[in-house]
């Protein structure tokens, strides 16, 4: 299975005329969880880019409006009454903070080798190779009939980056050695083989966050090694291996008081431990330390496909391009599977932070959405393999961050909300803010913690750790459902349990007067989730053998908890009313949320439901949605839910195809 396991490619990661940023996109990740780097493959101008998990922008973070209390009894008021819009500016004017940023999580820096002998009209036997089953990023090339071979890695056991360059003939090494970052860092050297890296994550004058520290030490066999200013210079050598530290003065435990350790110190000690070691044990402690996580699964689609061979002699991307022009390669979702394991393996591992919106791998100063962790699916996503497919260990920082949050959240809960429990919104980042703030048709949902929350109670039925359950998930999920409980109100019609003022993550719908509106009261994965939450937290109490008035009211206010119509066209209802979306083919389906990762509807339990819920995806994707890839991803597993392995597979390949 080991040729099966690669992303291989027969050109480097910079091509010519490529789109901006395009060649990163190429490049390769290789991390450890906490430390990531994306290799480029590049000659004779080699790139790694380095990231470490915690470098980020700091504060101003939003905060709680003033007043915010009773403008949401009043925007609930004018809820309930048709007055949407009067609701809409309350909720913007008084509850929702403005963002504070750009507050982005930002790149450690670059390590560059130049070669110095290097005529790239003279290399040959060029190839660039990711080997998933050993986290091993390659690029082997030939020069003067001279084989060269160079090889990344991450030590998830020594906590450095390495860099290891060999040539088949002795002598042949001769390469500058760089460490730099774009802004805000100062590099400098010492004695012949170091480099250092200093600076502070900011957004130049403002944003002051987390400060790092990178060493680098370089270590030579034969030749020579000299250090010029804030150069390297390896001539004539044999082999050259570079290993790389990273330390930041990051508190997770409590972001606002930095740690006051020498991050320097820290630094050389982690490479002191490692060059204890030759470099191949060093390599083989890496390998067997991915391996036993990665290795607990095997997939194995089509053992008979007579193109088998075929597919493993071509280069990844030009494998991709013939399964796009229709050739069938099962192995290539295969592939794509077992690159998913390793991503979530390579940007989160136990004790560190979890995987943000881009794991851990990020080139900009200003990342997309500051790569920070929203919590109305994106972040939920990157975990929703972690458990099915054999990663439990991997959940665990998801775990911390949401426990993290509980503090800030009750803060929210009771401020703004006057409530009980914790609370969270779409989006938190590295110093754990919980406030409400951006615009309505995303910023006014208080569901992301309890979404987030369900994942402990999936932990435990993978695992069956009794003691995770009564130390660790029960207590949180008690807090989401101690929110809930408050925040729920009873309809002035029905009489039942009603979410709100809330919205549908992203979308909106037109009011009578044609109006766009965010706003609703019990919107569909509202419902759903809090739903979800009781029943998690009844569950555990009764795996706990807990009885006490707090589950007697869950169980009380559950029965009488308003949860989604069908409407008269036969889909489930986003909204609490039969009313047009703005945007029909919206890539978020949050009304079927009850479908998946929510498991409220079956066949055997609501099949009225599956039917409605089948009708709402046809119509969502008959209005043009899964145009993103993450949403296509999800409408994979409605698919699955609804027992349709044929348009699952179709949604697949169209994720292979157009995304």
């Amino acid at each position: 299975m080991g040729a099966k396991l690669k992303l291989w490619y027969d050109q480097p990661s910079t091509l010519p005329a490529a789109e901006e940023n395009s060649d990163w996109n190429r490049a390769l990740p290789v991390g450890n969880g906490r430390l990531g780097g994306m290799v480029f493959g590049n000659i004779p101008v080699e790139r790694i880019q380095i990231n470490e998990e915690s470098i980020w922008a700091g504060p101003p973070v939003p905060v709680h409006q003033h007043g915010a209390k009773d403008a949401l009894l009043q925007a609930r008021e004018q809820m309930f009454a048709g007055n949407y819009e009067e609701a809409e500016r309350l909720i913007q004017e008084k509850v929702l903070s403005p963002h504070t940023g750009p507050r982005s999580y930002q790149p450690f820096g670059d390590i560059w080798l130049q070669s110095n002998d290097c005529d790239v009209q003279e290399l040959g036997g060029y190839r660039r190779e990711l080997h998933l089953d050993t986290a091993l990023a390659s690029v082997t090339y030939v020069q003067q009939g001279v084989r060269h071979y160079r090889e990344t890695f991450v030590s998830a056991v020594d906590e450095v980056l390495v860099i290891r360059w060999t040539a088949e003939a002795p002598g042949q090494i001769h390469t500058s050695i760089r460490l730099t970052r774009e802004t805000d860092a100062a590099a400098s050297g010492t004695n012949n083989n170091t480099l250092f890296l200093e600076g502070q994550a900011a957004h130049g004058s403002t944003h002051q966050g987390v400060k790092f520290m990178g060493v680098l030490k370089a270590v030579t066999e034969g030749g020579s090694l000299e250090r010029e200013g804030g150069e390297l210079r390896a001539s004539g050598a044999d082999s050259l291996t570079l290993y790389l530290a990273v330390r930041t003065d990051y508190h997770f435990k409590n972001p606002l008081e930095p740690l006051s350790h020498d991050l320097a110190v820290q630094c050389e000690s982690d490479l002191d431990k490692a060059l204890i070691k030759p470099y191949h044990e060093l390599k083989h402690d890496h390998i067997e330390a991915h391996q036993r996580l990665f290795q607990r699964v095997q997939m194995q689609l089509d053992a008979n496909d007579p193109d088998a061979a075929m597919h493993d002699t071509l280069p990844t991307d030009l494998r991709l391009t013939a399964f796009q022009e229709g050739r069938k390669d099962a192995d290539l979702a295969a592939l794509y599977f077992q690159y998913g394991r390793y991503l979530l393996i390579s940007s989160s591992r136990p004790g560190n932070m979890p995987a943000n919106l881009q794991g851990i791998w990020n080139p900009l100063m200003e990342a997309p959405w500051d790569s920070d962790y929203h919590l109305n699916i994106n972040l939920q996503m990157n975990y929703w393999l972690a458990q099915v497919t054999n990663l439990s260990e991997c959940h665990l920082p998801y775990f911390d961050l949401l426990e993290g949050l509980v503090e800030p959240g009750r803060k929210t809960a009771s401020e703004v909300y006057d409530c009980r429990g914790f609370v969270a919104h779409y989006t938190t980042d590295a110093w754990l803010f919980t406030a409400p703030l951006g615009r309505i048709s995303y910023g006014m949902w208080p569901m992301g913690a309890g979404w987030c929350v369900r994942d402990f109670m999936e932990y435990y039925r993978f695992t069956g750790d009794k003691a995770f359950l009564r130390e660790r998930a029960y207590p949180i999920l008690k807090e989401a459902a101690l929110f809930f409980l408050d925040w729920l109100v009873r309809h002035p019609e029905s009489g039942l349990w009603v979410s709100g003022p809330s919205s549908s993550p992203e979308n909106m719908y037109f009011s009578p007067e044609g109006a766009k509106i965010g706003l609703c009261m019990a919107p569909a994965m509202d419902q759903q989730i809090i739903h979800e939450v009781f029943v998690n937290v009844i569950e555990a109490a009764a795996l706990l053998n807990i009885t006490d008035d707090f589950i007697v009211q869950v169980s009380d206010v559950m029965k009488d908890l308003a949860m989604p119509g069908i409407g008269i066209d036969g889909r489930i209802l986003e909204w609490c009313e039969n009313v047009e979306e703005v945007e029909p083919g919206h890539r978020h389906i949050s009304h079927l949320y009850g479908l998946y990762p929510g498991s409220q509807y079956t066949f055997e339990s609501s099949s009225e439901y599956m039917i409605a819920a089948q009708k709402t995806l046809e119509y969502r994707l008959s209005h043009g949605g899964g145009h993103t890839g993450w949403s296509r991803a999800w409408i994979i597993n409605f698919w699955c839910r609804l027992r349709n392995g044929a348009q699952a597979h179709t949604n697949l390949e169209s994720l292979l195809k157009f995304s």
